[in-house]
């Protein structure tokens, strides 16, 4: 009597073989790292990358610079970490086990690791980047005396533009100076001519379309030029903003 295999041993003889017949290259996980000499002599990648491998299982080759990698330190991609006065960043390029070492850098356990390490109980890098707001200040070049005067003859009607017209104004409409306070100011008086109700009586040239012949302004139009609000702008960023005091609080602050 012949004896039968059982079905669980056939199927695992199937699986085996299979696996057997893959190619070796598809079974690896492996790719070449090329890093400047600096950050390779800091000593920082012998100890984060086997850390990787032993996660990963992915073996991790260093190259020459300029010998050619699957991905490199240098000065594009994600932003890794910072030390020895660098800010280092790591180019995965199109290499999905590289791409995978990205993510485990920006992950909390890569993050830690860099961290931890140290010399001389130092840590020279870190995983904290910080950016550094550059704040630019923009200046506007148009006649400020001539801005006066025509912020006077056409927002004049509504708005205190300076001492010259404070008691010729609508109430409950703000100063110049009060609008000098807002975070978007400029944002404001760059675009007036669109904010409600402005566009209803106001033209700049080139830039507004005609009013509809069936619905004129309903008050005396505001025509101005683009020279015109650039001397306004010059006029108004020269303005003090208004000292509105502290906030109200309430008892329960």
């Amino acid at each position: 009597m012949t004896a039968t295999r059982p079905l669980w041993c056939l199927a695992l003889s199937l699986m085996l073989g299979s696996l057997a017949a893959l190619p070796v290259a598809a079974q690896d996980k492996t790719f070449t790292l090329e890093a400047p000499a600096a950050l390779v002599d800091s000593g920082l990648l012998k100890f984060i990358l086997p850390r990787f491998t032993l996660k990963t299982q992915t073996r991790i080759t260093l190259t020459e610079p300029g010998a050619g990698a699957d991905a490199r330190f240098g000065d594009s991609g994600i932003v890794a970490f910072a030390g020895l006065d660098t800010v280092w960043k790591f180019d995965a390029g199109d290499d999905p086990d590289a791409m995978r070492f990205a993510d485990w850098l920006r992950s909390d356990v890569g993050r830690n690791t860099v961290d931890s390490y140290q010399v001389d109980g130092v840590a020279p890098f870190t995983s904290e980047i910080k950016v550094e707001k550059v704040v630019v200040q923009i200046t506007y070049d148009g006649d400020a005396l001539r801005g006066e005067e025509v912020s006077l003859t056409h927002c004049g009607r509504c708005h205190v533009v300076s001492d010259k017209n404070r008691m010729n104004s609508i109430g409950s409409t703000p100063s110049f100076a009060v609008l000098r306070t807002l975070r978007d100011w400029e944002d404001r008086f760059q675009a007036f001519y669109v904010l409600n109700p402005h566009p209803a009586f106001t033209q700049i040239e080139d830039v507004t379309d005609p009013f509809d012949p069936t619905r004129p302004s309903p008050i005396a139009a505001v025509e101005m030029t683009l020279d015109d609000l650039e001397n306004i702008m010059a006029f108004v960023q020269g303005i003090a903003p208004a000292d509105l005091g502290r906030p109200v609080q309430s008892m329960q602050d």
